[in-house]
């Protein structure tokens, strides 16, 4: 199977990732400190990723408040993040997961045809490392920031 399907109250897979800015991010080094929110999203500058993390930057106050650390995942290097990045003003790193590795192991892949995909995933981890919220698809960021303030 190609992916390992996580639940809620699972352990979060430990990683480390680049950002666009060639900065590593380990997630051990949140955990323990703050909740974390990963974005797995399929494309840059695509139209409904865009949609996605614009929304996360117009209620970025929110995230603020909560006091979560949010990434933004997917497989485009680091040239692609960096102008996504900077056309739409995100407040929030983009990291590079180009073998999918990261994206598998927290089940954000499909298959499509022979190619694999990541598929449009949204993980709240808590302060204790443990997956609060756990959703693919779109959800609101009112609900996956009530999962981390409860």
């Amino acid at each position: 199977m190609l992916d390992t399907e996580l639940k809620v109250g699972d352990k979060a897979p430990i990683f480390t990732l680049k950002t666009q800015d060639n900065k590593d991010i380990n997630l051990s080094d949140y955990i323990g400190k703050e909740p974390i929110i990963l974005f797995f999203y399929p494309g840059d500058m695509t139209p409904g990723c865009t949609i996605q993390l614009c929304n996360i930057r117009d209620d970025w106050s929110k995230f603020k408040q909560a006091r979560a650390t949010v990434f933004g995942i997917n497989h485009a290097d680091a040239d692609s993040h960096k102008r996504f990045s900077s056309k739409y003003n995100f407040p929030f790193p983009l990291l590079i997961d180009t073998d999918k590795k990261v994206s598998k192991k927290y089940g954000a892949v499909k298959k499509l045809f022979s190619a694999t995909v990541i598929k449009r995933t949204v993980v709240a981890i808590g302060k204790d490392g443990i997956i609060k919220f756990y959703r693919h698809g779109m959800p609101k960021d009112i609900e996956i920031l009530k999962s981390i303030n409860k």
